[in-house]
């Protein structure tokens, strides 16, 4: 289960309202081991895609860096979807490299930038086995 504070759920949909017509992606850092999601991170889609995020390998670099300084990790992985359902797709299925993570998808297909993503699920995926589990907003 995801559990994750309603500010943190804010921030997601307005960055992929933001980024609307094309994918928004992001990271929630949270403290080594704890699977708690603290600090809101938007990234790039360096795609600059509808249908395809892509993280800067220099700006992705940059992020690990200070998440190990930090000594965090990546809790929650985000990105939206604009023209379809909030499921992952076959590439995100194929490119999901954090077991522990939590892959957040927003599906922003109804609304565009004009309202709250009617969509927010949430997915582990492992070996390319994606399981939906259930959110918590607190």
């Amino acid at each position: 289960m995801l559990r994750i504070a309603r500010e943190l759920v804010d921030e997601i949909r307005a960055h992929a309202r933001r980024d609307h017509p094309d994918e928004a992606c992001g990271v929630i850092a949270g403290p080594i081991g704890s699977d708690r999601p603290v600090r809101f991170i938007p990234m790039l889609n360096a795609a600059r895609s509808p249908t395809f995020y892509e993280f800067e390998s220099t700006d992705l670099l940059k992020l690990y860096r200070d998440m190990d300084e930090r000594d965090e990790e990546p809790v929650v992985i985000y990105h939206s979807h604009t023209a379809t359902e909030a499921f992952p797709s076959r590439t995100d299925i194929n490119l999901a490299a954090e077991p522990g993570a939590h892959y957040v998808l927003v599906s922003t297909r109804e609304h565009g930038n004009d309202a709250d993503p009617t969509e927010f699920r949430s997915y582990r995926i492992v070996d390319t086995e994606v399981t939906e589990e259930p959110v918590e907003i607190t």
